[in-house]
């Protein structure tokens, strides 16, 4: 069953509830060939306007893709719990130092050796266009279940609940 929630904060919390046990996404972008390329990126906050948060390498790949075409995909799987979220969006750099220390872990010291006053240390906002996400709370056993009983019902399999997040209206 597909269901529309509006931009409010109940669409919000429905974001931050589907990716909270998953912190890495796909962060696709697209590259000087046009083509879509992703790496894996660790969520650092999802704000409430449900712009997702995460820190960058400022002259990695991902910036520089983002400079050439800011439109990203964020791709959140956690087939454990059926959970399922993509994600469509603009990328900014931000580079608010009061924001890095307010979302600093000292374990990004692995990656960032100069902490936050590291020069290539900066923030990628991503400012969420569309949210689709498809989540199922029941276990595999009555995932199965429930397939067998549609086949032999002849209906068609509904699993859990999917839908779209409406997070731009008060853009």
């Amino acid at each position: 069953m597909e269901s529309l929630l509006e931009k409010d904060a109940t669409a919000v919390e429905k974001l931050r509830d589907l990716i909270h046990d998953i912190p890495v996404c796909m962060f696709a972008t697209h590259n000087e060939y046009n083509r879509i390329t992703s790496r894996p990126m660790t969520t650092i906050h999802v704000d409430d306007d449900g712009n997702v948060w995460f820190f960058a390498n400022m002259f990695s790949e991902t910036i520089l893709d983002e400079n050439r075409d800011n439109t990203v995909y964020l791709i959140y799987a956690h087939p454990g719990q059926q959970k399922y979220v993509h994600i469509t969006g603009y990328a900014n750099v931000i580079l608010d130092r009061d924001l890095i220390e307010k979302h600093w872990n000292p374990l990004l010291t692995a990656w960032y050796p100069g902490g936050i006053d590291d020069p290539k240390l900066c923030l990628l906002k991503v400012i969420t266009e569309e949210a689709r996400y498809w989540d199922s709370p029941s276990n595999k056993m009555v995932v199965f279940f429930n397939m067998l009983k549609a086949i032999v019902k002849h209906e068609t399999f509904q699993q859990g609940e999917a839908g779209k997040l409406n997070l731009n209206e008060a853009r």
